[in-house]
């Protein structure tokens, strides 16, 4: 008997039909002798509903209030699944966050996991009841509904994998696995078969659709191998797992993207000591990320300062910018939304030179210009305007000759 710990995205749960067969699913790996908890987010467009209704109530919802608004989507699921088995004559139980209870800190919205404790649940699993967990929600430790912010459901359940010790931890979804690229850019990516954590944690962070960032942290951290699967078919997934040898033998394993970030500019800024700190504190006090940054040569004791945000933070980090760039007497701030991020990821890159040059060489015979360039042992990524991403893509698939090829190591 194993314990199996299965995630089912909002596509998944998106109507009362493809919520019977995720039941289904469910109960035929129940029926082979596993003990099952079953993480699911809340169904298709519903989250982006509720964030649309506090938005509408104001330009800034308190961040308390807001978790406990965007949470209640996957009430729901939970629900409407636990029923569904029942009515088939299974055992079930479903579980808010807070019930578990997933322990997370009060960063509302953004809430990182600091333990789960699992008495309940495995309680449950020893009374051979089906469990079903709200992915996307915690509790923090005075008593306060939080979520992990958006795509946390795959945290939830690799943390519960986690915690529980689970044999495998299946992340079903609308694809068949992590492609070389977006199939829907290029018709001729392939699935891969193997990939390492670090790829899979580079090609998320970058813009990759299928796995959220911290589920693949968790994931590395705690040796917890995610099975990458469709819950519309039976087909082998793609398995994200520990490095081997044969993955170093591809030279770049994927082409990501994400137009999900923006551009703020801070002219002129005083280039000594302490500034970049100045910039940058209030934007990490107000729970800001920042992702690329590149800082222009000093002339005559002034630079710029740029560096990159997702858009959902943009409006509150341009303003937040604004009144430091006051305080250190920049001359100006600008920025510019219509900005993509494209990336080319591959552990091969540690024993391969000369990627990041093929990269640049072709984007500069398709005339896109490149705005800001990041780097890591495993990727190279550059800023470019948001009306080349597509070209971009495709172009650098082919370059690295991903297109009908296995981009796999078996």
């Amino acid at each position: 008997m194993a314990l199996v710990v299965q995630k089912y995205g909002g596509t998944s749960m998106g109507t009362i039909e493809r919520i019977r067969n995720v039941a289904k699913r469910v109960a035929k790996t129940y029926d082979a002798g596993n003990d099952m908890v079953v993480v699911v987010s809340a169904m298709s467009g519903e989250t982006n509903k509720l964030v649309a209704l506090a938005n509408e109530v104001c330009e800034f919802p308190d961040n308390r209030e807001y978790d406990v608004l965007v949470a209640s989507g996957e009430q729901v699921s939970i629900a409407l699944l636990a029923m569904c088995l029942k009515a088939m004559g299974y055992k079930a139980k479903s579980y808010h966050g807070w019930q578990v209870p997933i322990v997370t800190d009060s960063s509302y919205s953004k809430a990182r996991i600091e333990k789960i404790e699992d008495e309940n649940i495995r309680g449950d699993l020893k009374d051979g009841t089906i469990v079903i967990v709200a992915g996307f929600q915690g509790v923090d430790k005075g008593g306060s509904i939080t979520t992990l912010g958006r795509g946390g459901s795959d945290t939830s359940a690799v943390a519960l994998a986690a915690a529980l010790k689970a044999d495998v931890c299946e992340i079903y979804t609308d694809v068949d696995g992590v492609y070389t690229t977006d199939p829907n850019i290029c018709s001729d990516a392939c699935k891969i078969d193997k990939i390492s954590y670090d790829e899979m944690l580079e090609l998320a962070s970058l813009g990759a659709k299928v796995l959220q960032i911290r589920s693949v942290e968790f994931a590395k951290k705690y040796n917890v191998d995610i099975h990458v699967r469709s819950s519309f078919n039976d087909n082998q997934g793609t398995m994200v797992t520990k490095e081997d040898k044969d993955m170093e033998a591809v030279l770049v394993s994927g082409i990501a993207y994400d137009k999900n970030e923006a551009k703020i500019a801070v002219m002129h800024v005083p280039d000594k000591p302490g500034i970049a700190a100045k910039l940058l504190s209030p934007l990490s006090d107000a729970n800001i990320s920042v992702d690329m940054i590149v800082q222009n040569v000093s002339e005559d004791g002034f630079t710029d300062f740029t560096f990159t945000v997702t858009k959902a933070d943009f409006k509150k980090a341009l303003n937040i910018t604004k009144e430091a760039a006051k305080e250190i007497n920049a001359s100006n701030v600008t920025a510019d939304e219509n900005i993509s991020k494209i990336s080319v990821v591959g552990v091969g890159m540690r024993s391969h030179a000369g990627v990041a040059t093929k990269m640049f060489q072709s984007l500069a015979q398709e005339g896109i210009n490149i705005q800001m360039i990041s780097t890591s042992e495993i990727k190279v990524s550059v800023v470019v305007d948001a009306k080349y991403t597509e070209l971009a893509v495709r172009v650098l698939h082919d370059v690295f000759g991903l297109a009908g090829t296995a981009a796999k190591a078996e």
